[in-house]
């Protein structure tokens, strides 16, 4: 029996929420071990050094150590391993030293405890992880201005991944202009370390497999952990859970088959799939899509506009678990 996952309405404990502040399954196993730099791209391997001395200088310490804590921000394309590498010092320090989560949960929690409930149980590690680091709107600007301006001032140390150098964010997404001493006062916490080279997902262009078809789909509903959800169904399901419940939201769900796929409306759906992607992706899901092309779902406007790195990202996601799907689809 399919899992149901339209109409799903998680519910997490604020107790729960910093419990919950750890590498996700996909990155589970994560260590700088792990990691492969690609030769042709000396920054990756620059990048693992830089890392683990971020990573050494916190293994003798259990509480955040005196003075300014520091930050480090691991900027880069997608598909370079930054996220690897946040998870792989996460698990260095243990989870007694540091918290890893999305930029998204780090707003709910201070959304769920209040700003300063949340900055003080922030403050008891000495390092913050926060992983798909962006300012996407005028509210969020603020609030992780000041937590990250309250966090380093408390001696607690931050480290980030982004599409964005940290000066930048915030272009293309809202008045930026408007905001730029709160984006400098983010900026001035972290030393930036670049990472170059091309998503380690795939070479060349996106190649998504073709639309699934109706026994496909059905051996999906099938699988153990299979969940079918039709598109238009979907959409309007995520306007009723808040983004940082999309990972409670698809808890449990091992593949997922998707209905009737067709190009999105608007960006605000457009996000709000994205950051179900990236949850789904976390968990190790595998997606099938019939109708359109899963490459199709984001219109050349929005592909153009200041969200374009957020959606590029989506897509390499959307096509590594489109083809680990075909595993689950194949004859035996």
């Amino acid at each position: 029996m399919s899992i149901e996952l339209v109409g799903r309405r998680p519910v997490v404990a604020p107790e729960d929420l910093i419990a919950g502040l750890v590498p996700p399954p996909h990155f589970g196993q994560a260590s700088f071990e792990t990691y492969r730099p690609d030769p042709e791209h000396p920054s990756q391997a620059a990048a693992v050094a830089a890392v683990r001395e971020f990573a050494g200088e916190h293994l003798r310490r259990f509480r955040p150590r005196r003075g300014p804590g520091a930050g480090l921000y691991l900027d880069g394309g997608f598909g370079v391993g930054k996220t690897h590498l946040l998870a792989s010092l996460a698990h260095a320090l243990g989870p007694r030293r540091a918290v890893f989560g999305t930029f998204v949960e780090y707003t709910n929690l201070v959304g769920a405890l209040g700003f300063i409930a949340a900055r003080e149980a922030l403050s008891t590690f000495a390092v913050v992880c926060i992983d798909e680091f962006e300012l996407d709107d005028p509210g969020d600007t603020l609030i992780m201005a000041r937590l990250m301006r309250e966090l380093t001032d408390a001696g607690t140390c931050v480290a980030a991944t982004s599409n964005t150098l940290p000066d930048a964010l915030g272009e293309g997404r809202f008045a930026a202009d408007d905001f730029q001493r709160e984006i400098q006062a983010v900026a001035r916490v972290f030393t930036t370390v670049r990472i170059d080279g091309p998503d380690y997902r795939h070479r060349g262009s996106l190649d998504f497999p073709a639309p699934a078809s109706r026994e496909a789909v059905d051996a999906v509903a099938a699988a153990p952990r299979g969940a079918v959800a039709a598109w238009p169904a979907l959409l309007a399901d995520l306007v009723e859970v808040h983004p940082s419940r999309y990972g409670a939201y698809v808890d449990g769900v091992a593949a997922l088959a998707l209905t009737d796929v067709a190009p999105l409306d608007d960006q605000n759906q457009a996000l709000r799939l994205v950051a179900l992607v990236d949850r789904l992706y976390d968990r190790d899901a595998v997606v099938i899509a019939s109708g359109a092309s899963l490459q199709e779902v984001f219109t050349p406007d929005m592909m153009r506009g200041g969200y374009r790195k957020k959606y590029l990202r989506a897509l390499s996601r959307l096509e590594s678990m489109a083809h680990a799907a075909l595993e689950h689809t194949r004859p035996v």
